[in-house]
């Protein structure tokens, strides 16, 4: 099992352990999300990869940042991650991944993520996972049309947006060559 396969089956233990603690059955955690119950039972079995979007939705059931979600997953205890061992996901839907930047810690507040969304590709988010987050969303490469609270940013080479996030958010790629960047979140 290669280190993707395996950062994936932790992942969803992780998201069956999370329902179960709450003691919510898979029709609760649908009622809260508005994913199909038949979804969640096929991410949870492992036979679905979730998406973005779905990740997104289950995050926000849960009142849990997806970057401490992805955390959570990893081993606890390094201070230091190399490049070869940062946890990747990627979506199946979009294209888009999403590299855990920062080693895996408890109690701090900070992570780093680095974003890669393929030309054309489009990622919603309903409703952050925990209303209040502080964003720095800084562009490396590519262009990136960032949409938060109904207002569009394009960003650029360079650029770094700095927000508290509590509503929608949109990623959206209209260049022909992905974009690029990284994400610094700091817990409220």
């Amino acid at each position: 099992m290669g280190n993707h396969e395996q950062f994936e089956s932790k992942l969803v233990a992780r998201l069956a352990g999370l329902r179960e603690v709450r003691g919510w059955s898979l029709e609760e955690l649908a009622r809260r999300t508005g994913i199909s119950r038949a979804t969640l039972s096929r991410i949870e079995r492992g036979e679905s990869s979730p998406t973005a979007s779905l990740l997104g939705k289950l995050c926000a059931a849960y009142g849990l940042p997806m970057s401490r979600l992805v955390a959570a997953v990893e081993e606890q205890g390094a201070q230091l991650v190399r490049h070869a061992d940062q946890a990747v996901w990627s979506d199946p839907g979009s294209g888009f991944t999403r590299r855990m930047v920062s080693p895996p810690t408890h109690g701090l507040r900070g992570e780093l993520i680095e974003g890669r969304l393929p030309a054309g590709a489009l990622i919603d988010y309903e409703r952050p996972p925990q209303p209040g987050l502080e964003q720095h969303l800084w562009m490396l490469n590519g262009l990136l049309d960032y949409t938060l609270d109904g207002v569009t940013y394009r960003l650029y080479p360079g650029d770094c947006l700095r927000f508290r996030l509590y509503g929608a958010t949109r990623f959206s790629c209209p260049g022909t060559t992905g974009a690029h960047y990284l994400i610094a979140i700091c817990e409220p």
